[in-house]
């Protein structure tokens, strides 16, 4: 017999048990997040200091986020077997202890090596947080606890660059991973002070594991394909086409495999045929992959157009988190009441006008606008992103929430990933179009010193991530009204 996620029908306010828990998960989420961006502007550094080539040093960025990759799937049958308290103590753990000694590597496959531990505990962190959380919630207070998951998911990938750049200006690339340590500990503190103990185990729970050998894999060569092609392989490539190829028939196995396995699947999707999920699924899918398009965009054109540093160019996305942390908690009240659609549509639809105003740049114009349109777009993402993470719980029985919660991280993972290499895809095409006699490399487009061409491939690239937002949009509306 299976029970929908409830809540105290008397007391929807979110209690004294729901805000600590929240400070536990918001603590441990946050640096795991941070470090999937913080290291991203010590790639050169590290190169020059262990002496080696980009292509190589790349894999202490890719090794991390192939290994979350992987590692996430196991989320849903990890907290049924052990509990969600042991397993995220569990995973903290182990992302600290990568992270301490990913600070003292002594060589390039050392950090590599340590590194992928780090994603190892970092896969799950969030996902396990999201699962305590939506547990805990219940329905009636889904979208609020959602705005909190979305703060760290949101803010640090914006930090990371800003405090990455203080830290390798000023001291050693090794305390881009020791600044995790006192975070980590005092995730781990609240964690065992304020996490109740796991009171819903199944030690009988078995591991799917020929869906894991789909799933897993599937994922890694996915991931690994699209950031080949963010890096500038062409789409023609083996090096593209091979893992992307493979990847997803791998999926798409494991999709057929979970529909077809009788006992539970390493991620359930038959519990998953809601309305609700399934339309979140195209629509989360899309709107991560336009967001993260965006976000790669601002900070190559002040880079590549303007001429700025990566640390100036990182400061033109503060805005962005500054503007989502003002609308995320009015949106996870208004998403209570009101339903998941109207948020989620609306945000988005705010979100697509921060695009279409970044279209409109041009080399005259001016960091504060730039810096505007950035704020527009943060705060139509805090409007849409807890009503989109409320809406994938909607409807679903309490059993059902690990595999919810596991399956919209993979969405969001990919998704991500797919607009990384989405976006450096149709730049390349719009310079090379553009910019005669230019092959399309960003390098050869810095040079080149063309602002004008330069900025008009940025335009037609910012207006491809508007017109994805806009096709995001159609599936949210098919979420059900509330009440419904």
């Amino acid at each position: 017999m299976t029970h929908t996620v409830t809540a105290p029908a008397q007391d929807a306010r979110l209690g004294p048990e729901i805000r600590r828990l929240a400070v536990v998960v918001v603590l441990g989420a946050f640096m795991t997040v941070l470090d999937s961006t913080i290291v991203n502007v010590a790639v050169t550094t590290l190169g020059q200091d262990f002496d080696t080539s980009l292509s190589t040093i790349q894999w202490v960025l890719t090794g991390y986020t192939l290994a979350l990759s992987m590692t996430i799937p196991l989320t849903g049958w990890a907290v049924r077997r052990f509990g969600p308290r042991r397993m995220w103590l569990a995973s903290l753990v182990l992302f600290a202890a990568g992270s301490v000694l990913c600070g003292l590597a002594w060589s390039v496959p050392a950090l590599i090596a340590f590194r992928v531990l780090q994603g190892i505990g970092g896969g799950m962190i969030m996902p396990v947080g999201q699962t305590m959380l939506a547990r805990a919630a219940g329905p009636d207070r889904m979208g609020r606890v959602m705005s909190v998951v979305a703060v760290p998911a949101m803010i640090a990938p914006v930090l990371g660059p800003l405090v990455g750049g203080g830290i390798v200006d000023h001291l050693s690339w090794r305390w881009l991973f020791y600044v995790n340590v006192p975070f980590c500990a005092a995730a781990l503190a609240a964690a065992v002070l304020m996490l109740p103990r796991d009171t819903e185990r199944d030690a009988s729970a078995r591991l799917d594991v020929a869906g894991l050998a789909l799933l897993s894999p599937g994922l890694a060569a996915l991931v690994y394909g699209l950031a080949q092609a963010g890096d500038g392989v062409p789409l023609s490539g083996a090096r593209f086409l091979v893992p992307v190829l493979a990847g997803a028939a791998l999926v798409a196995g494991f999709v057929a495999h979970a529909l077809r396995k009788r006992e539970r699947a390493l991620v359930d999707l038959r519990a998953l045929r809601s309305r609700s999920f399934i339309a979140m699924s195209g629509g989360a899918f899309v709107y991560c992959l336009s967001l993260f398009g965006l976000m790669v965009l601002v900070p190559l054109y002040a880079q590549i157009v303007r001429g700025d540093t990566p640390l100036e160019s990182g400061w033109l996305l503060a805005p962005l988190g500054l503007g989502a942390m003002v609308t995320m908690p009015v949106s996870g009240r208004l998403t209570d009441r009101l339903g998941q659609r109207p948020l989620a549509v609306a945000g988005t639809l705010l979100v697509l006008a921060g695009a279409a105003l970044l279209a409109t740049v041009d080399p005259g114009t001016g960091r504060l606008a730039i810096m505007g349109m950035g704020l527009v777009v943060g705060l139509g993402h805090g409007t849409a992103m807890p009503a989109v993470q409320a809406a994938f719980y909607r409807g679903l029985p309490r059993d059902a929430v690990p595999a919810a919660t596991t399956a919209s991280n993979i969405l969001i993972r990919v998704g991500s990933s797919f607009g990384t290499a989405v976006t450096a895809v149709v730049l390349q095409i719009m310079i090379r179009d553009g910019l005669p006699g230019a092959s399309g490399n960003l390098r050869e487009a810095a040079a080149a010193h063309r602002p004008d061409l330069l900025s008009d491939a940025f335009t037609g690239t910012f207006w491809c991530s508007a017109a994805l937002l806009a096709v995001a949009v159609l599936p949210m509306l098919a979420i059900p009204r509330k009440g419904r």
